[in-house]
């Protein structure tokens, strides 16, 4: 059953990685592999591991079962699936309601508040003030959106390719190092966060000086190398000349929306409740406005500009897609392979600061949001006040917790595949894999070990 269920979740993996090789959505191979993994887990229970079997004993005689019958398996496996469904449905709800928020605000063209401030053509500049905002974007609303926004605005502001796709690579790696910092910026950190391993004061103090400086750095380099001015595209889109909107209703509506998703983490420190709530009330508030505030115009042009219109836009696949993976990495969790991978790595590599290093790498291989769900997975949250070295680094903001959150939120931008942000450039800019791998990866790496050196001097030298 072990066996199976690895090579089950490395094959599903593997058609997540080569999704553009098949063309095959890695939603699709996300539902199959964690509808299939606990299709294993429940199958194949007479090969069920130790703790699992007592996991089981201690459940039926819990909750009053005579002894280990089909009912009593059934109810079981459901008790524990639910448990992972709890988990899910939290994040899945709160992406849900911030991708509406976004999306309602990109509706109105409320972008373009920001967007339309930006008048100079020089290369060196352009490319920090593109930085600067993907950067503080990315720490609001997150970071495929961020990326969608971004590249949208470039198209507006530089005519030929190649230059395009250079500050493309810097939206990639600005937009991942802005959300690194921010409970609501990256999904990964969204997850630790609405999971309990970090609040919202000790993500923002301190992961956000490693996460200016991985974007500090290779920006930087960028400016440097960077002469002359930008070529403006000499045609707007024709779509931009019948507005919906007016300037008072881009401006409020843009306004309500950002003011709603930093509201989210003030709604949970002051009530306790579980962030989606928070996102939750936003968006009624939104909806709501928007209503009232179309309600003479027509009813084609009304329906545009609601929650109702939006919902049609928004990524359903990518929420899918995480539904599929963490039902997988859940499964996984179960079975006790992610306890044997902690092991493994704490007996291999031996230092906190290593272990997310090398997750952080391996996350522009592979999908930073499963490696997170995992290590999650693979260590508890510590009881303060613990006796263990070790287990002090897992306590609620602990040293591990903090620097996965850079690690895995920073580490994707390596590779133009290795995060939300990099796919979603890849796809709308056609950028070639291997032109991301020879012009923007030494780049984004360099700002990748800069901020965690920045991170270790800051907490590791004085352990």
């Amino acid at each position: 059953m072990e066996t199976l269920l690895i090579l089950v979740f490395v094959l599903g993996y593997a058609l997540i990685a080569l999704e553009h090789n098949f063309h095959i959505d890695k939603a699709a191979s996300a539902l199959i592999t964690g509808t299939v993994c606990w299709a294993i887990l429940v199958l194949g229970w007479h090969e069920a591991p130790a703790h699992l079997v007592e996991s089981f004993n201690e459940f039926v005689h819990g909750a009053g079962h005579g002894g280990a019958d089909h009912g009593a398996l059934k109810v079981f496996f459901e008790h524990r699936l639910l448990h992972h469904m709890e988990e899910i449905s939290s994040i899945l709800f709160f992406l849900l309601g911030a991708m509406t928020i976004v999306e309602l605000v990109d509706a109105h063209n409320g972008f373009a508040v920001i967007t339309d401030r930006i008048k100079t053509r020089k290369k060196s500049r352009l490319i920090w003030i593109i930085g600067i905002l993907t950067f503080l974007f990315s720490a609001a609303l997150d970071n495929l959106t961020t990326s969608i926004v971004m590249i949208s605005l470039l198209r507006k502001l530089i005519a030929d390719k190649p230059t395009r796709w250079l500050f493309a690579g810097a939206v990639i790696i600005s937009a991942n190092a802005g959300g690194a910092w921010s409970p609501i910026g990256d999904v990964t950190t969204t997850m630790l966060w609405i999971g309990g391993q970090l609040t919202t004061p000790v993500i923002v103090s301190n992961l956000i000086l490693p996460s200016i400086v991985c974007m500090v750095v290779p920006l930087t380099i960028m400016s440097i190398r960077m002469k002359g001015d930008v070529e403006r595209p000499s045609l707007l889109d024709p779509d931009e000349a019948d507005d919906p909107t007016t300037h008072g209703e881009r401006n409020l509506v843009f306004a309500m929306g950002v003011s709603g998703l930093l509201f989210v983490p003030v709604f949970k420190t002051v009530t306790h409740l579980p962030p989606f709530m928070g996102m939750m009330m936003s968006l009624g508030v939104l909806w709501l406005t928007t209503e009232v505030l179309h309600r003479s115009k027509n009813e084609q042009r009304r329906k545009n500009l609601s929650v109702v219109g939006v919902l049609r836009k928004i990524d359903t696949a990518s929420v899918m897609f995480f539904l599929g993976i963490l039902l997988a990495v859940g499964a996984l969790q179960e079975a006790g392979h992610l306890i044997a991978s902690a092991d493994w790595l704490r007996h291999s590599l031996g230092d906190v600061y290593l272990i997310n290093i090398a997750i952080g790498l391996l996350s522009a291989i592979v999908d930073n949001v499963p490696l997170v769900a995992a290590s999650m997975g693979m260590y508890d949250v510590a009881a303060p006040g613990t006796v263990d070295a070790w287990q002090g680094y897992f306590v609620q903001d602990g040293i591990f917790w903090q620097f996965l959150a850079y690690c895995a939120g920073t580490g994707g931008s390596a590779l133009i595949i290795g995060s939300a942000a990099g796919v979603a450039v890849m796809g709308l800019e056609k950028i070639d894999f291997v032109w991301y791998l020879k012009r923007m990866s030494l780049l984004a790496i360099s700002g990748y070990l800069a901020g965690a050196a920045v991170y270790w001097a800051m907490f590791g030298l004085g352990a």
